[in-house]
This record gives structure tokens, C-alpha cells and sequence, in this order.
């Protein structure tokens, strides 16, 4: 396992739902800490800067670190745990699949369930089960049991999934690729561009609260002040059963991708384009995709102040806000091959030509 491999592993692995980013936070502290200068912002969003001269042009990297997950809602009297959602989870994909409630006695395992097929009628077997009749089973008979386990309401719960390496040696397995790739390309950027230099400032950020409304992307930006942004996120695979070439053209293993369209952003056109031509003129391969139904940090980023030229680069994933999605090696190599690249060609006169 090398290390990108390693440092995939141990941020898809690590725990971190919106609001409760501590473990994840905490592990991408001992990376960012041996970088460039470490701050917070108010809202638990991790600032690295590496220092250069105050007149370049400052570069902020976003990738969230927080991962979709769930809160216990209520307790009941016969110990079952109900829960809300922390993030868009598509109901179909949770039924049976382990989960930890994360409590102040440590983690707890469990199992999402709801009434058995066996004692549905016909009509009702053929309706989806929705969330708010669906329940976490720690295997509990009363709610002093269930308290005596540590479980309180308010607790985070997130999916159990452990990252695996798959038939395909280049392909990858595990839960919140959506965000930690982002996070890792953040992280080996920073790296690169410490050891290599640009002529610019640049600025990683782990956001917190993506999936509950890009929250920290919008108190981190303001504690970074960028000229330009790039926004690092994994992008919807639409090689699978069921999905059209106009609905998604993006495939696992045909290179990164690039973000012509968002619900909350259009990307800057000449920023785009840097992008565009960077990809061609190293041949990298590069997708282009356009997400109809879903945001990214660029919608609050590139709206601060006055407005900051903003892209988006994604790594392509299969069945994203699951339990367990699946990236491709190649894929995020390219994205940070690109990613360096275009690092390296933001100077104070192609940043002030993204405006002009």
C-alpha cells in the first residue's frame, strides 16, 4: 500500500458527520500541522497557509471533511434508537446496513431496520420504506438499556464501512470518498507545492458542514479572503445500470472531472478553461459534468465579498451517499497531476485575468 493508498484508507475510515468533525479533524491536523501555519475558524474548519510573498495572489483549496451520516432523534421505550438524517441519504440504501452510534462511552454498533417483509400485506411490500419508519437496533429490549449503552439523543451515527482494495487492484471501496478525496488531493497538493513553490499563497481548507449547507465554506472563505478558488469534491459516476449518457456521461477510470454546471455555481469561464487547456496540454484525461440536483462549496465561495473566480475539480465515484462508494486509482491521479499543475500557473497576472 503506498501512501496515497494509505491516506486514503485512514481518511475514509475515520469518523466525521456534519458538526461532529472531531476525528476526522483531528487526523488531518497531523498532516496539514507539518505543511504551513494551522488555524481554525469558529465552526471547526481547518486553515493551512503556506506562507510566500504578501503581494502573490492568494489560492484556496476546499475539500469538506465532513461525510453524510444520521442523528438520534429518539429513544424508545423499548429501546430502539429513531434517527434523522445528516445529509441527503436516498432511502433505498439503508435498510440492514451497520451503523456506530458514536457516544461519550465510545462507539456503539447497530443495525437499521424496520418491519419485517414477512408481516407486510402486498401493496405495502411494494412501497418503499421511508426513513421516519425505519429504526437503529443495538440489540437492546429497553430504553434504561439503551441509556446504560451511552447512547443519548443528539448522538452522531455513522455508517460502519471499512475501505477494502477491489478486484480491480485500481479500484477502491469505502464509505465518505465524498469528501475525503477532496480532502486528500487538498493535503498532497499542499505537499507538492511546499516542496516545488508557486507564485502564489496558497491556502488548503478542510470545510466542515458541507452536507448540511456548505456551512463551513462559508466562515472559512472569509477567514481566507482568496483571489481564486478551487473546490476539490468527488463527482457522480454515471457508469452504472440505468443511467443514460445525457443524464451522465462521467465513467470510472476515464480521468478526473471538471464541473461546467452546479445547482448553486457556473464556474468561472476563463478559470474553466485554464483547466480545459492544462488537462489537454498534459493529456490528461478530463470528463466534464454538469450536477442538476446537488451543490458543492463553490456556492458559497465564490460568492464572498465581491465574488471569487471558482472551479470545481471532482474524482468520480460510484453510489456516492451510500455506505460504501468506489473511485478509481487513475482517476485521482490525474486529478492531482492537474491539480499541481494549475497551482503552478496562478500567478498575480492569470489570477487578475479571470476578472479583466
Amino acid at each position: 500500500m503506498d501512501k496515497t493508498t494509505e491516506l486514503l484508507k485512514k481518511l475514509t475510515e475515520a469518523n466525521g458527520v456534519p458538526g461532529h468533525e472531531a476525528e476526522v479533524r483531528s487526523l488531518v491536523k497531523t498532516y496539514l500541522e507539518k505543511i504551513g501555519d494551522l488555524s481554525q475558524d469558529n465552526v471547526g474548519s481547518l486553515i493551512c497557509t503556506l506562507p510566500d510573498s504578501p503581494e502573490a495572489p492568494k489560492v484556496m483549496l476546499a475539500g469538506h471533511m465532513d461525510e453524510i451520516g444520521f442523528m438520534v432523534k429518539h429513544i424508545t421505550k423499548e429501546g430502539f434508537l429513531r434517527f434523522l438524517p445528516l445529509g441527503g441519504w436516498f432511502d433505498q440504501v439503508l435498510l440492514g446496513h451497520r451503523v456506530l452510534v458514536q457516544t461519550h462511552k465510545g462507539p456503539v454498533v447497530g443495525v437499521i431496520g424496520a418491519k419485517p417483509p414477512h408481516l407486510l400485506d402486498p401493496e405495502e411490500r411494494k412501497k418503499v420504506v421511508e426513513k421516519k419508519d425505519m429504526y437503529i437496533d443495538i440489540g437492546a429490549t429497553s430504553r434504561e438499556e439503551v441509556e446504560a449503552a451511552g447512547v443519548r439523543t443528539g448522538d452522531p451515527v455513522v455508517p460502519q464501512s471499512d475501505f477494502a482494495i477491489l478486484a480491480n487492484p485500481k479500484t477502491y471501496l469505502c464509505k465518505a470518498f465524498d469528501d475525503r478525496v477532496g480532502t486528500a488531493l487538498m493535503i498532497q497538493t499542499m505537499q507538492a507545492i511546499k516542496k516545488d513553490g508557486s507564485p502564489n499563497r496558497l491556502v488548503g481548507v478542510a470545510t466542515v458542514m458541507e452536507e448540511v449547507g456548505l456551512r463551513g465554506a462559508t466562515t472559512s472563505v472569509d477567514a481566507v479572503d482568496p483571489d481564486v478558488a478551487i473546490v476539490l469534491e468527488s463527482d457522480i459516476a454515471g457508469d452504472v445500470p440505468g443511467i443514460t449518457e445525457e443524464q451522465s456521461a462521467v465513467k470510472l477510470g476515464k480521468g478526473p472531472s471538471v464541473l461546467l454546471y452546479d445547482r448553486r455555481m457556473i464556474p468561472n469561464l476563463k478559470l474553466r478553461d485554464l483547466v480545459l487547456a492544462t488537462a489537454e496540454e498534459l493529456k490528461i484525461p478530463l470528463q466534464t459534468s454538469l450536477i442538476e440536483g446537488g451543490a458543492t462549496d463553490g456556492g458559497a465561495i465564490h460568492l464572498h465579498k465581491t465574488g471569487v473566480p471558482t472551479v470545481v475539480l471532482g474524482v468520480p465515484a460510484r453510489h456516492i451517499h451510500s455506505h460504501s462508494s468506489i473511485i478509481h486509482r487513475e482517476d485521482y491521479d490525474g486529478a492531482l497531476k492537474l491539480l499541481i499543475a494549475l497551482v503552478k500557473k496562478l500567478d498575480a497576472e492569470t489570477v487578475a485575468g479571470f476578472t479583466g
